[in-house]
């Protein structure tokens, strides 16, 4: 009996595999053309004679309410010199992130056939990095000034847990996050786990859009933050139901469990400076796969399903 159920459980994972398998082939063949434009290469080469020409095809990087000297002045400060060098370095070209972004585009359009690519264009932003992508249905800018390496100079005045994904392969993880959320739907979030379900939804398409990037790399963590993450799963939901937290509308609680931070706040002093941020978005993240394992339902209409139907019928249960 046990041998039989181990083959049909054997052939049941060969047949999920191939049918995975035959479906990524079909995404592959979704036809897309991309090619990533490099605005900052061509702002390093304006000058007088050919600014008007840079700034008739790329209106939208050019505010009127400044003059043609403003931009030909930026073009000779010594700051903008030394970024336009740093990110010539690293990204001398982006054979490898047109790969990926295609890739993800393709993903997209496979569950949202609608989807259709936008622009995709490079710039530099005096290392802005609360806005390191910015995404509009026709255009999509990355500031890759942000992505050199979260070891990079530029960015040592930043605190680690915050340049921990300040690298060039995190790129597309931050334009699917983008992307979620133009397709997620969700009412105010009110309680920890609306917030909880919310980043579940996020990064749950980040699983289906850039299943070629890591579970640690969807995420953000490294993949011994992730390993705690996961041997400490029935901990951290023990935690949750005993202190009667996920219904909670406590303000205080995103801090402690959502949001960034070098550590996630439970105030025990031998599992706080052990821990990860965020890992209520973690948490979350296993309760919509559980939902998703445990339903008939597309990945549109889990994006727009409500917190408390994901919740009540993910029959979740944290790893032990």
């Amino acid at each position: 009996m046990k041998k039989a159920a181990f083959l049909l459980f054997l052939f049941m994972t060969i047949l999920s595999c191939k049918n995975e398998d035959n479906q990524e082939q079909e995404i592959n063949n979704i036809p897309l053309e991309l090619k990533i434009e490099r605005f900052d290469q061509l702002f390093d080469q304006v000058n007088a004679g050919n600014l008007s020409k840079l700034q008739s095809n790329y209106p939208f990087m050019f505010s009127k309410k400044y003059s043609d000297s403003f931009w030909l002045a930026k073009t000779r400060d010594t700051l903008q010199i030394k970024l336009l060098q740093e990110v010539a370095k690293v990204f001398p070209d982006m054979t490898e992130q047109e790969g990926d972004i295609k890739s993800l585009f393709q993903h997209i359009k496979f569950y949202f056939p609608e989807f259709k690519s936008p622009r995709v264009i490079t710039t530099t932003s005096f290392v802005d990095y609360r806005n390191r992508i910015i995404v509009t249905d026709t255009i999509t800018l990355i500031s890759i000034d942000t992505y050199l390496g979260s070891d990079h100079e530029f960015y040592q005045g930043i605190q680690k847990y915050i340049r921990q994904d300040f690298n060039k392969n995190h790129i597309a993880v931050d334009l699917a996050s983008e992307y979620a959320k133009k397709y997620i739907f969700q009412g105010q979030n009110k309680t920890l786990l609306d917030e909880m379900i919310y980043f579940g939804k996020q990064l749950y398409f980040e699983d289906k859009v850039i299943p070629f990037k890591t579970e640690a790399e969807r995420i953000g963590y490294t993949e011994v933050q992730l390993e705690w993450a996961r041997a400490n799963e029935s901990y951290i939901w023990r935690y949750f139901v005993e202190r009667e937290l996920l219904f909670s509308t406590d303000s205080k609680l995103p801090g402690r469990f959502i949001n960034p931070a070098p550590f996630t706040k439970f105030y025990l002093e031998e599992i706080d400076s052990q821990s990860p941020g965020r890992l209520g978005q973690y948490m979350g993240w296993q309760i919509v796969r559980a939902y998703m394992e445990n339903n008939d339902v597309t990945l549109k209409d889990m994006l727009v399903a409500s917190p408390e139907d994901i919740f009540n019928n993910s029959k979740f249960k944290p790893r032990k």
